[in-house]
């Protein structure tokens, strides 16, 4: 064995394995403050990739979601709309029966008029005010309800809108229908009751409309979830393992420090060759 002082090979060869297992505990120690295995491009350069695009369609999907919540919202105030103005409709129905009895007074005619008249009037203060995030979807020229369902928004669900106001076909009434006489009573229980099932039929619309945006958020949900098990699966380390490996660079590194030492003493056994 030569000799050296001025090259100590053992110590040379020492630092660079206690060199390694600094950057190897180093590795470790980020894994367990990140949780994560693939924190940068330096760690895996593929893997992290891969996650990063997962991400950007996991941001899209929120926004998809975030869309069809505004819509499922919008939906509720119009199909609330509709479910009163049909209960408006069934209680005028009522008033305008009894007011085909040709047998009435003078003073039940006119006041079950004005019944009918109040309950006419409510119709369109409903539709007016059935209005979310500045859609309404029941008024005369609604704005149809249309949801992003995909992360980057080029597939959408649009659920029509559904005119129920007194100026529209579905609701068979006009803005000045009284019940004043029998005849004028018999000619709007016609038309009450074709409005029922006309504002039934639309809400019957609006209720499937509602089914779906319910079913494609669930949906959306799922696709979200499982697309973050995948980057999990992808990126995520194992902290036990992770714990295990700490222990054991932990020893190492300390060993490492004992073998350079021990290796940068050797140089001062050349001192007994000269005594």
């Amino acid at each position: 064995m030569a000799f050296s002082v001025n090259t100590n090979a053992a110590a040379l060869s020492a630092l660079q394995n206690l060199t390694k297992t600094g950057t190897q505990l180093t590795r470790v120690q980020t894994a367990i403050n990140t949780g994560l295995k693939v924190a940068s491009s330096k760690d895996n350069g593929a893997t992290f990739a891969i996650a990063q695009s997962l991400r950007a369609d996991v941001a899209g999907i929120k926004a998809a979601k975030s869309s069809i919540d505004r819509a499922l919202s919008t939906i509720d105030v119009a199909i609330a709309a509709g479910e009163a103005v049909s209960d408006l409709l069934i209680e005028m129905k009522e008033k305008a029966v009894a007011a085909k009895d040709a047998g009435l007074d003078s003073a039940s005619r006119t006041s079950l008029n004005n019944d009918f008249t109040q309950l006419r009037d409510q119709i369109t203060s409903i539709v007016s005010n059935a209005e979310f995030n500045g859609t309404n979807a029941v008024k005369n020229g609604g704005t149809a309800i249309t949801a992003i369902t995909n992360d980057n928004a080029s597939s959408t669900l649009t659920i029509a809108a559904q005119d129920l106001s007194l100026t529209g076909t579905t609701v068979a009434l006009s803005a000045s229908q009284t019940i004043g006489t029998a005849a004028l009573a018999s000619a709007a229980v016609a038309n009450v009751e074709s409005s029922i099932a006309n504002v039934n039929t639309s809400l019957s619309a609006l209720g499937a409309g509602a089914n779906r945006l319910e079913l494609q958020r669930s949906f959306v949900a799922k696709l979200s979830d499982t697309i973050e098990i995948g980057i999990g699966n992808l990126v995520d380390a194992d902290l036990a393992k992770e714990s295990a490996n700490l222990q054991a660079l932990q020893v190492k590194q300390q060993l490492g420090l004992q073998a350079l030492s021990i290796a940068n003493q050797a140089p001062q056994a050349v001192i007994s060759l000269f005594q």
